[in-house]
Formats: C-alpha cells, sequence, structure tokens
C-alpha cells in the first residue's frame, strides 16, 4: 500500500496544497504550528473518513472558508484507488471512491489500512474507557466488516433502550415486554461483540508484549486485561440486576458498551505506576502491535504515520523503532519532525529512498 500524491484544498492550515511521495519514507520538517501533524492527519482522513484528532467535521475546514477537499491517489496492490474526502457547512460529508460515492461511509473503512502514532496517543491511558474501546473496536473493524456492523447495530439498540428508560422515568411507567425486546437483541449482539474482542485480545495481547520488550529493553511484565460486565456471566442476568439502577439513571449502565482495557505493568496500571518513559514505550508497543496485527489480518502493508515522534520518545526508543524500520517489515512511512537535520541524520541510517518536505 502506498499513498503516491495528496491534494488539500481548504484543510485546516492549508488553503491549497500538493505532495507527491516517496514510496518508503516522507517527512514533513519545520516549526510547531505550519502544518506538518495537519498534512498527516488529512493521510489518516482519507483512511478512516474523519480526522485524528478532531472527529467533528466541519471543525476541520480553513477558517472562513465553507468546505474542504482532501484528494489521494494510492496504489494497493498494483491497483489505482482514487480517494476524496469532502465537507461542506450544512451538507453531509461526501466520501468518493474512484469517483463512486460510498452509500455508506463504514464501507470505506479498511480499504486503506493505516496506524498512527502520536503524542495525542497518550489519551488512551489517561481518558476514560471510551477512548480505549475506540481504540480496540478501530483495530478490529479494520480486517473484519462484521464487527463493525453488530458495533453500529449494538449502539443505535442502546440509544433506543435509553430513550425507552427516560420514557419510562418520565412518565412513571414500566412495560418489561418492551424492555426485553431489546435485551434479547443486546445479549446476542453483545456476546458475538464480547466473544470477538476476548478472541483479539488473545492474538493481540503476545504480539504487544513482543514489540514492548523491544523498544525498552527491559524485563518488566507487561499486560492487557479485558475488563466487561459479560466476563464470565449470564448476560441477561446482568441486565436484568441493573434494571432498577438503569431505571434511575435512564440509561443503560451494565454491557459492551461499558467495557475497558486495563494496562498493566509488573500487575499495577501503567496510568498511575508507569513513568513517562514505561507510558510512552507502553503506547508505542501498542500501535506497532496494532500495525503487525493488521497486517497479517488484510494481507497488506499499512501505511504508518509517525507524528513528532523524534520529540515524544527519548534516542535509544527513537533508534529501536528505526532499526525495525530498516528491517523492510514496514512498508510507507511518513514523519513529522520540527528539526531538519535531525530528522535527516535519523533517516538516512536506514538506508532507505526518502523525500523530506520543509514547511
Amino acid at each position: 500500500m502506498h499513498l503516491n500524491s495528496i491534494s488539500l484544498i481548504n484543510y485546516k492550515s492549508f488553503s491549497s496544497a500538493e505532495f507527491d511521495f516517496d514510496k518508503k519514507i516522507n517527512c514533513f520538517v519545520g516549526n510547531n504550528g505550519v502544518g506538518k501533524t495537519n498534512v498527516l492527519d488529512a493521510i489518516y482522513h482519507l483512511a478512516f473518513a474523519k480526522s485524528y484528532f478532531n472527529p467533528i467535521t466541519i471543525q476541520n475546514i480553513k477558517h472562513n472558508e465553507e468546505f474542504f477537499v482532501v484528494n489521494g491517489n494510492f496504489s494497493k496492490k498494483d491497483q489505482d484507488e482514487k480517494i476524496v474526502v469532502s465537507a461542506k457547512k450544512g451538507v453531509k460529508r461526501v466520501v468518493k471512491r474512484n469517483g463512486k460515492i460510498y452509500d455508506k461511509i463504514s464501507d470505506h473503512i479498511g480499504l486503506i489500512p493505516l496506524v498512527i502514532i502520536s503524542p495525542a496517543d497518550r489519551d488512551l491511558i489517561i481518558e476514560g474507557s471510551d477512548t480505549r474501546r475506540k481504540f480496540l473496536d478501530g483495530v478490529i473493524s479494520l480486517s473484519n466488516s462484521l464487527y463493525l456492523t453488530k458495533l453500529i447495530n449494538y449502539n443505535k439498540l442502546v440509544q433506543q433502550r435509553n430513550a425507552l428508560l427516560k420514557y419510562f422515568f418520565i412518565n412513571r411507567t414500566f412495560d418489561s415486554d418492551a424492555l426485553a425486546v431489546y435485551d434479547e437483541q443486546l445479549i446476542v449482539i453483545g456476546g458475538f461483540i464480547h466473544k470477538t474482542r476476548t478472541e483479539f485480545l488473545e492474538s493481540f495481547t503476545p504480539i504487544f508484549k513482543k514489540y514492548y520488550h523491544q523498544i525498552s529493553r527491559s524485563e518488566e511484565v507487561v499486560d492487557i486485561y479485558y475488563k466487561a460486565d459479560f466476563n464470565n456471566a449470564d448476560a441477561a442476568q446482568v441486565l436484568k440486576s441493573a434494571q432498577q439502577k438503569d431505571m434511575q439513571l435512564q440509561y443503560t449502565s451494565v454491557g459492551t458498551h461499558k467495557d475497558d482495557l486495563l494496562f498493566l505493568l509488573d500487575n499495577h496500571a501503567v496510568k498511575k505506576f508507569g513513568s513517562q518513559g514505561q507510558q510512552k514505550s507502553f503506547l508505542t508497543a501498542l500501535k506497532l502491535a496494532q500495525f503487525e496485527f493488521i497486517k497479517q489480518e488484510s494481507g497488506t502493508v499499512p501505511i504508518l504515520l509517525l507524528d513528532d515522534i523524534f520529540d515524544k520518545l527519548d534516542e535509544s526508543r527513537v533508534a529501536q523503532i528505526i532499526d525495525m524500520v530498516n528491517d523492510d517489515q514496514f512498508g510507507q512511512l511518513f514523519i513529522s519532525d520540527t528539526h531538519p537535520e535531525r530528522t535527516e541524520a535519523v533517516i538516512k541510517q536506514t538506508e532507505q529512498s526518502y523525500k523530506i518536505f520543509k514547511l
């Protein structure tokens, strides 16, 4: 998978810009605020039809403009793929593949395998469970379209069940049969989601551990624990036991939409007990494991975006990543950095072809 070129119109800080890329390494260098990360985000937008940093579509339109257009030309297994993502204020965003508009944007997910490593990834550790579920679901969905469909359906059911609970509360009434209709569907679809997540983590966690030890060069024991209401429990009983609580809260308080991932270092929470270096290694290992998993599942080498990687990791960790890049297990890379000389010195060590774009 390669991105050959990209053009931007009214995207974030860019009025208009075009870039032709090297098939291996592409570096965007310049001072903070010149748009390096915005180019990487535009590439991410082509793969996922949304921004990595701001998922509110219209907020990615350049100030005082009415629309944006991001146009990318890819090569995937000797086939050309032209992807266009556009948005206009007051109008639903549009994603086109080779001139044809997607009926469902979710059908696009997985076509362009891509992984980003960014300082924003720290949210995976410090933010709430929703952020970690999105990471988990995002990795699985790239190679499992059925899972994505089930997940969308499940979330709609939760919204409908919540609306019913609110109706009960406002009208001081209760209809167990009406609630049971939603519970039966949540049990089936939620069970599928729980099973898929469990099986995924059984495959993913060993890959993650391998990368953590490779990056950190330590003997620390790391792990990922899947915290779920349906773990070793009867889903119907879980929902029934929470019924009174749900009535008071007016929303569904248990289920797979409340699952979480616990990130552990020597059996302690990384969030509380991990140093900055350990947390950075943990996050980088997570993303590299995501890269390898997608590569295995899709049979295609994903594009890798490294945002501010040199500023956020110490030299030894950067060296480990560069060594892996030179091992040819990675495909096309896009890197942003504030120091042109540092970037070029490190990239030259790979003996790979590259381009440097000074912004």
